[in-house]
């Protein structure tokens, strides 16, 4: 078998944008885990002893034969690229040839290893190799291993003990090692993960079909439920370069519902790019903007991203950390991000499986329950139910405030108000018209600050006398409204336009108390179910709640034998 490990030549190491890459216990798991996921592992157990600053990590990869091992440790020696012009079409993790070298200098490196396919014979089984300073060989001989490979870092920065000292406590080292695991695993879910800690299991996680599917095990308090998953192919874009040929990249998407799942500050958005998270503030702000004026103020979303593109749109090798990477086409990945995420949004039989709000239905349910003469369980987790269509039918109102709307899975209730306050939202952001109005509205004692304010959001204000304003445009919506002064005097208080927009749609949407007509209903709830963002309001308020019809029926057990509750 040939060898597949080789020295880089001198043009290609200098073109590499080489950094410091072992700085932590972190960075040795998160260098050789992703050794393993290029070795084609779809098992990977992790241990480590903090104390003692080792690492082991094992997996059932493809192995390496002796000719390899004995290269592996050298400088710049890699499988993964051999010219320049690999360097722009990288599909592994690891490429640059560093991180086990530079383990040589800072710690003891051991790799036992066998190749798949090699026969079990006595002697025949595999290889353990000792590296010294610099990734030479100081010891080889036969192991007995399953196919597969392991690497043991001992003694991490023993030879320079003032690297330690800067490094952060256990702790928060620990810490770092959990959260590598975990995000390495989101990317590739397909992997089983065993992570021992001092000799005992610390936690392991479930290989699992999707990110999404991936995602409760490691956000405990997000349900399977509180989820929509979203994966699509998309075209590449037409460019300059001559690259609009290439198979279609692949996005994947898993997003917190608004009204379900969200973060009091944004560290869980997770933006992965061909297998590895990386850092982008630019598409970080893309997604924070999507979910614009769908989660209550302070909030923020849950929001695991993976873009599968072709290796030419992406350079690994502008930053010495991987995580740093340049995207070209920006703005057209950018655009496809916010349509995925729209899309996942909205309430359609093909992107939305039918869930319930489990906890909320609980709580009702216990509350009638405590009304009534007997006591019935909750009903379990309906999230695994089959899909039904979300055509929702009007059948009545309760309180003049709620619509109780039918459809094929049970009911839903639909809170008027807001519900047409995020039409009217979206209306609004579509077509923000301003009308003039005859005689004009005549305002009294505004600030500078407040005339400042109405016309940044477009509105045509002028003095008309002594402490005295004339507005002579307005709001389409809130030209024909009696409090049409009032709205305009709430919208000189300050905000964007974006704040402007909502506070004229929920000025102007339907009040709660007001009875509808059964036409009327039917009409708001389907312009409702065509909005992008139809689980919340712009201020963030979950605008429905739904009770599948499998939850009715275990409510009034109907699954009981009527001849038995006869007692026949």
């Amino acid at each position: 078998m040939a060898s597949t490990i080789e020295a880089l030549p001198t043009e290609v190491v200098h073109l590499i944008a080489a950094g410091e890459v072992i700085d932590s216990l972190a960075s040795v798991v998160r260098e050789l885990a992703e050794n393993s996921i290029d070795a084609g592992a779809t098992r990977i157990t992790i241990a480590i002893w903090p104390e003692k600053w080792r690492v082991r990590v094992a997996d059932n990869g493809c192995g390496m034969k002796l000719e390899d091992l004995q290269k592996a440790a050298s400088a710049h020696s890699t499988s993964k690229i051999r010219i320049c012009a690999d360097l722009w079409k990288i599909n592994s993790l690891g490429f640059r040839g560093e991180a086990l070298h530079s383990l040589t200098a800072l710690a003891e490196l051991e790799i036992v290893s066998r190749p798949q396919g090699v026969p079990a014979l006595a002697g025949d089984c595999g290889w353990r190799v000792v590296y010294g300073y610099g990734g030479q060989v100081m010891q080889v001989e036969a192991a007995g291993i399953a196919p597969g490979t392991i690497v043991t870092v001992s003694n991490l920065f023993g030879n320079c003990l003032e690297r330690r000292q800067g490094l952060p406590s256990k702790a928060q080292q620990i810490k770092a090692v959990q959260t590598t695991i975990q995000q390495i695993a989101l990317c590739h879910p397909h992997i089983h993960w065993q992570v021992w800690q001092n000799d005992r299991e610390w936690f392991s996680i479930a290989p699992a079909p999707t990110m999404g599917q991936l995602l409760p095990q490691i956000l405990h308090q997000v349900r399977a439920t509180d989820l929509q998953q979203l994966q699509l192919e998309i075209p590449n874009p037409n460019d300059e370069e001559g690259l609009s040929n290439l198979s279609n990249s692949k996005l994947e998407l898993a997003i917190g519902l608004p009204d379900r799942a969200s973060r009091h500050r944004p560290d869980w958005l997770r933006v992965a790019v061909n297998g590895r998270m990386v850092k982008s503030l630019e598409i970080e702000q893309t997604i924070l903007s999507a979910f614009h004026k769908t989660l209550p103020r302070d909030r923020y979303p849950i929001c695991c991203l993976h873009l599968c593109i072709s290796p030419q749109y992406v350079n690994w090798n502008r930053n010495p950390a991987k995580t740093e990477i340049y995207l070209h086409n920006l703005s057209y990945w950018q655009q496809q991000i916010t349509q995925a995420i729209e899309k996942a949004l909205r309430i359609n039989p093909t992107t939305i499986a039918p869930a319930v709000h489990t906890s909320r239905v609980g709580k009702l349910i216990k509350a009638a329950e405590q009304k009534g003469n007997y006591n019935v369980n909750p009903p379990p987790t309906l999230g695994e139910q089959n899909q039904t269509r979300h055509y929702l039918k009007a059948v009545g109102q309760v309180n003049n405030t709620y619509i109780v709307a039918e459809h094929p899975g049970g009911l839903w209730l639909v809170e008027q108000h807001i519900a047409h306050e995020r039409v009217l939202y979206e209306q609004l952001c579509d077509r923000w018209q301003l009308v003039t109005v005859e005689p004009p509205i005549i305002l009294y004692q505004l600030s500078q600050e407040q005339v400042s304010q109405l016309q940044r959001i477009g509105l045509d204000i002028e003095p008309f006398g002594e402490q005295l304003w004339a507005v002579r445009s307005v709001p389409a919506l809130l030209q024909q409204r009696d409090d049409c002064a009032d709205a305009i005097l709430e919208l000189s208080w300050g905000g964007d336009l974006q704040t402007a927009q909502v506070a004229v749609a929920c000025r102007s949407a339907i009040r709660n108390g007001t009875p509808l007509s059964l036409p009327q209903m039917q009409q708001l709830l389907n312009d409702w179910q065509r909005t992008r963002n139809p689980h919340t309001c712009p201020h963030g308020r979950p605008i429905y709640l739904s009770l599948e019809e499998s939850a009715l029926a275990r409510f009034f057990r109907r699954h009981w034998v009527i001849g038995k509750s006869h007692g026949i």
